[in-house]
């Protein structure tokens, strides 16, 4: 079996599908899959070029043995909707034309969002007599409409019909949650779906290989109960939600949160931070992948939260996976179906209401105040993690799912 992913996103670069996709390939690669990714010059999530990629209109390279097709593509640093599309169509344009001089596949998996990739894959997918499958990490453009990123109504309509066009064209449409199939098969009740979930590697994120030394480096207290946040700075977010609780938790000197990351909201956020004079707020830049595992080991629970908005019920933050893997309790301002499967069914930690400062505060202290209790959760969260979101399970299930169509 010979498969191409195409996505705008990859290693080198961090961030939830660059890891889960690399990780996916890697593992196929492993059950004997000619596996290969079509994906842009690395640039994100800062907007550019990474200093050993500049200049190069495309390469081609190896990771991990898989062999990796770049192309070009613009970026800015720019919050501008139209510098965005442009963006995104100029990945478009060029992994299109990059595709056309490629082998023959039996599958194309395309990541989404940009949704505006599925162009390139569906065009590649013909040229190359390849089936497609549609993978949906975000429910685009719904979810840029929702949250006020695109109001053009033309240009939603004419993303509505694209998705349309791309799911029903589709060998089979894969989604990280379960609310992303769920609302895809209401809309497209004929168009075939897979829950293709995220997970845990648990080759690299493991309790056997937890050390402190990041701790250590960055000279915390052996007593400090250290909280973090590590992802995207974005809107969706709502990090100011951890700023507003450090504030409120100011007099709590053994009580650390960090938050880790790039993203369009960083500087308003080192502004809050700065206006509100906090010293229990350090903020660390995005950190090589390799080092996570030490930077994890090293933190006591893990804050993940989102805007209180209904199309965030069906989301599953990637956040969720790595610290679970560690024994970390996460606190949760995610409402729908992360709370059910993490918090009711798997017991890993506590849920807090989205954007409600005080209910964060109060599972803080509730975590800082009962360290059993914090040990425990993390417990359950290893358990339910390695019986329900193991990455290498998840590929296996996934090849078996292909072969079967």
């Amino acid at each position: 079996m010979k498969i191409l992913i195409l996505t705008q996103y990859y290693p080198p670069e961090t961030g939830a599908p660059q890891n889960r996709l690399h990780s996916l390939a890697c593992y196929l690669k492993q059950e004997g899959v000619d596996i290969e990714a079509l994906t842009a010059l690395p640039n994100y999530p800062k907007m550019e070029i990474f200093p050993e990629y500049k200049g190069k209109a495309g390469m081609t390279e190896t990771i991990d043995g898989i062999k990796i097709y770049r192309s070009g593509i613009y970026v800015r640093k720019s919050k501008s909707i139209i510098k965005r599309l442009m963006n995104y169509f100029s990945f478009v344009c060029s992994s299109m034309l990059r595709g056309m001089s490629l082998p023959r596949y039996d599958y194309i998996i395309c990541e989404s969002p940009p949704l505006f990739l599925g162009i390139s894959a569906y065009v590649i997918s013909r040229l190359r007599k390849a089936k497609l499958i549609f993978n949906v990490s975000d429910l685009w453009p719904e979810s840029a409409e929702k949250l006020k990123i695109i109001n053009n109504k033309a240009l939603l309509g004419l993303a509505y019909k694209l998705e349309a066009f791309l799911y029903k064209r589709s060998v089979l449409v894969t989604g990280q949650t379960q609310g992303i199939i769920s609302n895809i098969q209401s809309r497209f009740p004929k168009v075939p779906t897979y829950w293709l979930p995220n997970g845990v590697d648990f080759n690299m994120f493991s309790p056997e290989k937890a050390n402190d030394d990041w701790r250590k480096s960055k000279g915390f207290a052996d007593s400090d109960f250290i909280l973090m946040y590590a992802g995207v700075l974005g809107h969706a977010q709502g990090l100011e939600i951890i700023i507003n609780a450090a504030d409120k938790l100011r007099s709590y000197t053994g009580i650390k949160f960090i938050i880790m990351g790039d993203g369009p909201e960083k500087e308003a956020l080192h502004q809050l931070k700065e206006s509100k004079q906090l010293s229990n707020i350090i903020f660390e830049p995005n950190t090589p992948r390799q080092l996570m595992p030490s930077v994890i080991s090293s933190i006591d629970a893990a804050v993940i939260p989102l805007k209180k908005l209904d199309i965030f019920l069906g989301a599953i933050p990637s956040k969720i996976f790595e610290p679970l893997a560690y024994g970390k309790p996460i606190l949760l301002g995610v409402d729908g179906e992360a709370r059910d499967l993490f918090i009711d069914k798997g017991k890993a930690g506590l849920y807090f209401e989205p954007e409600n400062v005080d209910a964060l505060v109060a599972a803080v202290l509730e975590l800082y105040n009962d360290r059993n209790k914090s040990v425990s959760l993390g417990a359950n969260g290893i358990e339910y993690a390695r019986n329900n979101f193991d990455r290498q399970k998840i590929a296996l299930n996934l090849l078996s799912k292909l072969r079967s169509i």
